[in-house]
């Protein structure tokens, strides 16, 4: 694969390292992805909405944690090689420190109610976060046509309602997302 063209509005790779970072030491759960979408693409404007939806697409995709393989993805989409190790880095390793630490916390804590009612609030959040980028992913497939809406709204009913296996929706329904994207842009 070839690197990106860079331009004069790409990062440095120490600005992405600490973009990162950031995120990494400031987010939690599944809310990730929320934050990056609003630091890159909101805040920053490093990439556009329908790049990072692409990039997210992808980072679900490959198998490991999606929010990795998302700061891989973007930090390779922005500036290469560098980008992609420094991205990994910081959203792993400043974290993973933070963890243990807490980690020690929250072994002389737990006995208390209140840690737990914390951590019901920290877990309200990332899926207050994960439902907003849900929403945004949703919105921008509602403007791409009918089809997309009817694929994303099967995907919804298979998986959260009739709790099918996710890895069987994706065989199923990828190909039939690929096919209709194909479709339309050879047609364009």
């Amino acid at each position: 694969m070839q690197e990106p063209d860079k331009h004069d509005g790409s990062p440095t790779a120490l600005q992405l390292f600490l973009v990162f970072t950031k995120i990494g030491l400031t987010s939690f759960g599944g809310g990730l992805s929320g934050w990056i979408l609003r630091e890159l693409v909101q805040t920053r404007a490093w990439l556009s909405e329908e790049d990072f939806l692409s990039g997210l697409a992808l980072a679900q995709a490959f198998p490991g944690v999606n929010v990795v393989n998302l700061a891989i993805w973007l930090g390779y989409r922005l500036r290469g090689t560098w980008g992609a190790l420094v991205s990994m880095v910081g959203i792993i390793v400043p974290a993973a420190f933070v963890v243990i630490g807490l980690a020690a916390v929250f072994a002389s804590l737990s006995a208390f109610p209140l840690t737990h009612l914390v951590l019901d609030g920290v877990g309200a959040a990332a899926v207050g976060l994960s439902l907003s980028m849900g929403i945004l992913a949703a919105q921008r497939t509602a403007r791409k046509g009918t089809i997309p809406v009817v694929i994303m709204v099967v995907s919804f009913i298979a998986v959260g309602v009739l709790r099918l296996s996710m890895p069987l929706v994706v065989v199923v329904l990828g190909p039939v997302s690929v096919a209709v994207a194909y479709r339309k842009l050879s047609h364009a």
